[in-house]
């Protein structure tokens, strides 16, 4: 048995995903990250996950990694795991900080950090360090959120069944049809009666959009809204009026890349009469080349035949024909 674990206790350290040393802390141990509510982590493809405490001196702090399925299930993970009086913090581009704490999404990964906010020059290294990264872009369904009146870090970003049922459980997931490709960004909004939610959810097309609004329609007390592949939704709100402006924030705009022509300058044409010269040049050279290597092959042959005559020419007789 002592073998066994001596033999085992490599693999399992090269296993793990966080560094030795972070910035000017070391790490001290590891374990399996504690997980709760199992079925939204399995619904955000949860690959590995480890915490690891790290000690400077006296000093120390616990770092938490996930990683995930990809990208969008980073997002929904940040918007779930970042504190109700976070901030958004510089360090990269979807990161959020309190007193003593750091969330940061990278790719596919999702790191947190309880103790201690390195600076953008200690983070980077660690997360340039993180293997198999997803390169995938952030969805923009996020953009579409109306910013007005929305409460701080009350986003949340819907993959499918178990976070509808976590954060929005009076939409059923046979309304929201996840298998039809559907995703939903959630925010929830101060009105002068009350709060309300309002879930916003994008489908592959426009056509699947028009026939989802009849079902959501028929759920109770629901006010609903389509833009284009997008269906805005709030139930039973407090305020009726404060909906109708919130949902009329809601609008789609297909984004259109433009290929636009390179512009040509003259130092551009210049250098391609060099190449072209140069190439010239270069097919003149094989060609002298080839030229003196099958002519001096021949001669060789010849020489090696002294006293025989020469082998007679083809002749195709085209006159006789």
């Amino acid at each position: 048995m002592r073998l066994a674990a001596l033999l085992l206790f490599p693999a399992l350290a090269s296993a793990a995903i966080l560094p030795g040393m972070f910035g000017p802390y070391q790490r001290a141990s590891d374990s399996p990250a504690a997980l709760t509510d199992q079925p939204l982590w399995d619904e955000f493809g949860l690959k590995d996950s480890e915490t690891a405490v790290y000690r400077n001196d006296d000093a120390q702090f616990t770092a938490t990694l996930y990683r995930l399925a990809d990208s969008t299930a980073a997002l929904a993970a940040f918007d779930w795991q970042r504190p109700k009086d976070a901030t958004p913090s510089e360090v990269t581009p979807v990161a959020a900080q309190t007193a003593k704490a750091l969330l940061v999404a990278r790719g596919n990964y999702l790191l947190k950090l309880d103790g201690y906010k390195p600076m953008a020059a200690e983070l980077t290294p660690v997360l340039d360090s993180l293997p198999d990264v997803d390169p995938t872009p952030l969805p923009t369904l996020p953009g579409f959120l109306p910013s007005q009146n929305l409460v701080p870090n009350s986003e949340r970003y819907i993959t499918g069944p178990a976070a509808l049922q976590k954060f929005d459980s009076g939409i059923p997931p046979s309304v929201a049809a996840f298998h039809l490709g559907a995703e939903a960004q959630l925010g929830v909004f101060h009105s002068p009666k009350g709060d309300l939610t309002l879930a916003i959810f994008s489908y592959p097309t426009n056509q699947i959009a028009m026939l989802k609004v009849a079902d959501f329609e028929k759920l109770p007390g629901a006010v609903v809204k389509r833009s284009g592949p997008l269906l805005a939704v709030t139930l039973s709100p407090p305020d009726p009026d404060a909906a109708e402006r919130l949902l009329a924030q809601v609008r789609y705009e297909a984004q259109v890349t433009l290929h636009e022509p390179t512009p040509v300058t003259t130092g551009q044409v210049g250098n391609m009469l060099v190449n072209i010269f140069v190439l010239i040049g270069i097919l003149l050279a094989f060609s002298i080349i080839a030229g003196l290597f099958v002519g001096g092959f021949r001669a060789f042959l010849l020489r090696g035949r002294k006293g025989q005559p020469d082998d007679p020419m083809i002749l195709l007789h085209l006159e006789e024909r």
